[in-house]
């Protein structure tokens, strides 16, 4: 309970580093690439076929690190089929979510 509470006040790329033995950091660059490129994807894409249409080869823990850090601030799903691009930054949205009603 202790180390939940402290996960918290973590930033989501020091939550992802403290679950995992990390053995290589992304870059900036690196994370930035591999957002562009799902970003212009317009179909699910699998880890291998991501990996391919990758401009430049990263490892695959390098990948895991990345698509986990983008799950977790809310960028990308990563399920069964494939991983797709949901972040939308649309200030209408946002509001509409705000002041939305859960039903």
């Amino acid at each position: 309970m202790k180390r939940e509470a402290n996960l918290g006040k973590r930033s989501v790329l020091q939550q992802v580093t403290m679950e995992h033995k990390i053995i290589h950091f992304p870059s900036l660059k690196t994370v930035l690439m591999v957002e562009e490129t799902l970003k212009n994807a317009n179909e699910l894409l699998t880890r291998e076929k991501l990996k391919k249409i990758l401009p430049k080869m990263v490892m695959h823990q390098t990948l895991n690190i990345i698509l986990e850090y983008l799950e977790e601030s809310g960028k990308i799903i990563d399920g069964r089929k494939g991983i797709l691009w949901i972040y939308n930054p649309s200030q209408k949205l946002d509001k509409a979510i705000k002041e939305g009603v859960e039903l």
